[in-house]
């Protein structure tokens, strides 16, 4: 399918999204700046992918890449896919210089709103379970609500973006916890009285593990331990 790792295959370099992803989602590529020459044969081999719908060259040469499923990101990086780096050592070159108080616990501290965003993530998982919220049938598809939307368009990032060496990674981890803390209260993942599971429910589980999944790998980076509960 249309991920950012699939078209990175044929690119040789894991596009990033562009735009708001509101109405369409597209990904954006310099791989034919570099190698001008290759550019139609790339397009042609981006067109074959199941999920592509459109391949457009940019006015300033860059490579759009519009998908018909934006949530299939969602996929990969819930099942920890290529990309999501280990914590990188503590003297490492290029170790992100961000260090976040624990107090307050407030929504001015950037560190709660990451910390919290993802033990958030982690407590839907555990409801889910509880409510027999199944953990198969995973349809990207259904993911259209504006906060749900909102929240995939930061994750698109996260592929490109961990490959970037000495990248300070604090802005963006705030960026998706505060999408993901929007998501989780205008869109719940979890059936709520006696409302019945639905395709929706399953999905947004899903987008919690792949928030769950990034924030833990930043906060990694950062040299924390990502809390499961705050």
């Amino acid at each position: 399918m249309a991920t950012p790792e699939r078209l990175g295959e044929i690119l040789g370099e894991v596009p990033a999204p562009r735009g708001s992803w509101r109405h369409e989602a597209v990904y954006a590529s310099a791989a034919a700046l570099r190698a001008p020459e290759r550019g139609e044969q790339l397009a042609a081999r981006l067109r074959e992918v199941p999920g592509v719908r459109e391949v457009t060259t940019a006015p300033d040469g860059m490579l759009l890449i519009t998908v018909d499923s934006p949530g299939e990101v969602v996929r990969d990086l819930a099942a920890g896919a290529p990309g999501l780096p280990a914590a990188p050592d503590a003297a490492r070159p290029g170790r992100s210089a961000v260090r976040w108080p624990d107090l307050p616990r407030t929504w001015d501290n950037p560190g709660f709103v990451v910390r919290y965003a993802h033990a958030r993530a982690v407590a839907v998982q555990r409801w889910a379970a509880r409510l027999g919220v199944p953990e198969t049938g995973f349809d990207p598809a259904v993911l259209t609500a504006p906060p749900d939307r909102a929240a995939v368009r930061v994750l698109a990032e996260w592929p490109s973006r961990c490959r970037r060496p000495g990248r300070d990674h604090g802005p963006y981890l705030e960026r998706l916890a505060l999408a993901y803390h929007d998501a989780h209260e205008r869109a719940p993942a979890v059936p709520r009285g006696d409302e019945p599971v639905t395709p929706v429910h399953v999905a947004r589980v899903w987008l919690a593990r792949a928030v769950r999944a990034v924030l833990a790998a930043g906060l990694a980076a950062l040299g924390e331990t990502p809390p499961a509960r705050i």
